[in-house]
């Protein structure tokens, strides 16, 4: 099965085809990906007006090089996947609609897929691990832990209940006057810094659940940035580099303590070939990796990160998502909406709490 997939739900237009082939994982024939760094840069975050506009702009031009770079044409694709939310609502809705096009023109099968299923299936696409895995989906919008079932069946163990990871690096970067993206920025910082400097909390760690908090310690970054520079008039750059190394290895030492917590109730279920999982920007940082694969060889399992292009948004692990969906569920049609939210796990209640459009995680 040759899938066309698209991805346009936050600030990365992305367009890939993918090979799929029942119980063998699969083949990224292409993969496109077009940022928007430079549009954003200026305010200091993504500006959803301009995120939308610059998909609307670049999806079909993904599209044919993607097609291009697949020495492929439509004809050649047996069904188009596109994320349907969760997302920034304009991003989301580009895509939507470029795919609705494309299948009404083509006459292929639809999917709308799930942001969060993407990232989720991506071990399955790159290493075709076993299902039940546990997943440590963790990123610039979403941290949660998920014993993948299936391909259509996730189950969250915890997560976050405000900020995600790679918000809180974007917003600490900030406060510290580092560039933007702030996860490589804080990371290059901290090589340099002292982690015991400043005594940040460790959100959480006393409730025996998976559940992680983020937000309480970038004021806790703030009221220390604060009173350097009450004291000194401003901040050197070692400062800086002491508060990130003191951030990043707070946020290390919770993901891994609720990791091990995670791996516990994983463990239990006794998987055949047990495996930890991580994807998302976030998983691109090294020290949080190495925490995570200390958690997995504890406990004897198989430690398993995505290569960075398929741990940021992509388009590739959409076509997958839909491929392994695709024979557990009919293509949707033309009515097929975008969605602002969309929990993995519906059994659960929302994190975050609910609102008109519904859970919001």
């Amino acid at each position: 099965m040759i899938v066309l997939g698209l991805e346009s739900s936050c600030d990365d237009t992305a367009a890939a085809i993918v090979r799929h082939t029942s119980g063998a994982g699969g083949v990224v024939l292409s993969s496109v990906v077009v940022g928007q760094t430079d549009l954003h840069a200026a305010f200091g975050g993504v500006v959803p007006e301009i995120a939308a506009r610059a998909h609307a702009e670049k999806l079909d031009l993904c599209v044919e090089q993607a097609l291009e770079k697949a020495a492929l044409t439509l004809a050649d694709i047996d069904a188009i996947a596109v994320t349907a939310g969760p997302g920034l609502i304009g991003g989301v809705l580009s895509g939507v609609m470029c795919a609705k096009g494309l299948s009404a023109a083509t006459g292929k099968p639809l999917y709308g897929v799930n942001h969060l299923a993407g990232h989720a299936l991506t071990p399955r696409l790159t290493d075709n691990v076993a299902y039940p895995y546990l997943m440590l989906l963790v990123s610039g919008g979403h941290c949660q832990f998920l014993l993948v079932h299936s391909a259509d069946r996730f189950e969250r163990l915890g997560g976050t209940i405000d900020d995600a990871p790679g918000e809180a690096f974007d917003k600490v970067a900030r406060l510290i006057s580092l560039p933007q993206p702030g996860g490589p920025a804080i990371e290059k910082a901290a090589v340099d810094g002292d982690p015991k400097r400043f005594a940040l909390p460790r959100p959480l760690l006393d409730r025996p659940d998976c559940d992680m908090s983020f937000s309480g310690l970038k004021t806790a970054v703030l009221r220390a940035r604060d009173k350097v520079i009450a004291e000194k008039g401003g901040l050197t750059v070692q400062d800086q580099a002491d508060l990130a190394a003191g951030f990043q290895a707070t946020v290390v030492d919770v993901l891994i303590e609720k990791t091990r917590r995670a791996m516990a109730i994983y463990m239990a279920h006794a998987p055949s070939e047990p495996a930890l999982c991580v994807a998302g920007g976030v998983a691109a940082n090294t020290a949080i990796r190495h925490g995570l694969e200390t958690v997995s060889d504890e406990n004897t399992a198989r430690f398993i990160a995505p290569p960075l292009a398929l741990c940021t948004d992509n388009a590739a692990m959409i076509a997958y998502a839909a491929a392994e969906q695709s024979s557990l569920r009919d293509p949707d049609d033309l009515t097929l909406s975008a969605r602002p939210r969309w929990p993995l796990d519906t059994n659960q209640p929302s994190m975050l709490g609910s609102g008109k459009k519904g859970a919001k995680a």
